[in-house]
């Protein structure tokens, strides 16, 4: 249960400052889990209000998480200009993480949930020391679009996602709907085929394929399939 809210601009070593949303568990729990929600991307829109992202911040509320939710650069009250590749983003979130652990340097374990374009940036963080388990949850991964999204930068995506999967300490889930309106069923399936036979593959690795979902994730039945495989596979 969350026992406090915090609205505030956050300066980073980026250079940037960021508009952020952190929810606090009440200090009896004694919490030492952090998540961070990445949104969809802001040239078409996206921002941390998303209603999906809504959705996931009550289970991560009620599984006792300390919450943040941001807007990355340029949007709402952040600084700075989006980029067209996503690396900027990326080293945003680097340094977003590491201002929070130094707040509360008793978290423990870190899951970063990135939402469509918000997942590509999520899978350029790092597995973190051992001391702060590591886990990646991709959301609606943009795959047909991501060259478009990244300036075709896509081996650099391409790159992280196998440094996560050669990785033992790291987890990682993908959720994809179906009916997806950027990427056809049977790509998604392929990918993750391949995937599955990197070689020298480490990682706890899972995915889930929601039926009838489409990448927003509108109706209620999607909402909750949503809601039980994330509930399911974090701690």
């Amino acid at each position: 249960m969350v026992i406090s809210m915090k609205d505030w601009v956050v300066p980073l070593s980026t250079g940037v400052t960021l508009q952020v949303t952190a929810y606090y568990p009440a200090p009896e729990l004694n919490s030492t889990k952090l998540a961070i929600l990445l949104h969809p991307w802001s040239w078409l829109g996206g921002d941390m209000h998303e209603p999906t992202l809504k959705v996931l911040t009550r289970l991560l509320e009620h599984k006792s998480y300390h919450v943040i939710r941001y807007n990355s650069r340029g949007v709402g009250e952040s600084s700075g200009w989006p980029s067209l590749t996503g690396k900027a983003e990326g080293e945003d979130l680097k340094a977003l993480v590491q201002e929070f652990l130094a707040e509360k340097p008793e978290i423990d374990s870190l899951t970063i949930i990135g939402y469509s374009h918000g997942s590509l940036i999520a899978s350029l963080h790092p597995v973190l020391n051992p001391n702060v388990k590591t886990s990646h949850i991709l959301l609606s991964y943009p795959l047909s679009p991501r060259g478009l999204l990244t300036m075709f930068h896509t081996g650099t995506y391409t790159s992280a996602l196998r440094d996560l999967l050669c990785n033992p300490d790291a987890r990682l889930l993908i959720i994809y709907g179906d009916n997806d309106e950027f990427t056809r069923k049977s790509k998604y399936d392929e990918w993750v085929d391949t995937l599955r036979r990197t070689d020298d593959l480490k990682a706890t690795f899972d995915v889930v394929q929601v039926m009838n979902a489409n990448h927003f994730w509108q109706s209620h039945d999607a909402r909750i399939a949503l809601e039980q495989a994330v509930d399911s596979w974090i701690y």
